[in-house]
Parts: structure tokens; C-alpha cells; sequence
């Protein structure tokens, strides 16, 4: 399993203050992802800010953890930058703020040219599945990705 190292990490903190990923946003989840070779992988504590209902982790949470999960395999797996174009989120159980850290898990499910299909999965500290989405991203080639988006190239990833 590899690291996946934040390509964001040596931004302006002012600028780059991602809900879901960024480092320097004090109120953010600080996701951070590894590679298994298929999936996207993380892990996450939930804080008691982050609930809905008493000790329950608010469902769009939940739906923004299985969005900036699915990016990172946009980065990684498409090897680009995209944008979220749609999420379908499927709530199966209740996920508590106060039962230790979550899972998430992410694949690439099909891509063409234009459109990627993300799979991912929210588990609990027991690994029950809790939570899950189909995301579709709107890819850009990697010329306009490296233009506009600063996507740095795969190698940028990993060490």
C-alpha cells in the first residue's frame, strides 16, 4: 500500500482551504489516502461538530467524505482533474460520532473521455458498511488539467 502524498500540501494555506482535504482549514475533515493498487483508501475521526442528529455523523458528511474520496481517484486512477457532476448517496446505517474511525474506500468504476464512474464506500469502526455512492466526475484532458486545475502529473503522487 502506498501514500498518497497531498499535491496541495505546499499551496498558499490561504488559498488552498479544501473541506476535505486541505491541511491548514481548521474547521475541515484533513482527509489524507493511500493506494492498494485498486482502491483509494481512509481513514477519519469523526468530531462531535461534524453530527446531525445526537451522535449520528450528518449524512452530508457523509456524502462530502465519499465526494473527496472519489476525487483522489480522479487524481490517481484517471491520472486528471475533474469536477463532480453527479453523486447518488445510499445511507444504509447510522454512522456515530463516538464509535472511533471510519473507512473509506473508492475505485474507478468505468471512464471514457469525458466522464468518470467512482464506487465508493463509508464503513464503521466495526467495518459495517454504512454509507455509499456512485459519483460520476466530469474529467478534463490533462493538458487543460495542467493548465487550469494545476494538476501536476501522477509521479507528483507518490515518492
Amino acid at each position: 500500500m502506498r501514500k498518497i502524498l497531498n499535491i496541495h500540501r505546499n499551496d498558499d494555506p490561504e488559498r488552498y482551504q479544501c473541506i476535505g482535504c486541505s491541511p491548514f482549514n481548521p474547521i475541515g475533515i484533513k482527509l489524507e489516502f493511500w493506494d492498494d493498487g485498486e482502491h483509494i483508501l481512509s481513514e477519519w475521526e469523526p468530531r462531535p461538530e461534524f453530527m446531525g442528529w445526537e451522535n449520528v455523523l450528518h449524512g452530508g458528511i457523509q456524502a462530502t467524505l465519499l465526494d473527496e474520496i472519489s476525487a483522489w481517484v480522479v487524481y490517481t486512477k484517471c491520472e486528471t482533474a475533474g469536477v463532480t457532476s453527479g453523486i447518488n448517496v445510499k445511507y444504509k446505517k447510522p454512522v456515530y460520532t463516538n464509535k472511533g474511525k471510519l473507512k473509506l474506500k473508492a475505485r474507478l468504476k468505468e471512464m471514457n473521455r469525458r466522464i468518470a464512474v467512482i464506487t465508493a464506500q463509508l464503513f464503521d469502526s466495526e467495518e459495517n458498511l454504512c454509507s455509499e455512492a456512485e459519483v460520476t466526475y466530469f474529467i478534463f484532458s490533462q493538458e487543460v488539467a495542467k493548465a487550469k486545475f494545476h494538476y501536476p502529473g501522477i509521479r507528483a503522487f507518490y515518492e
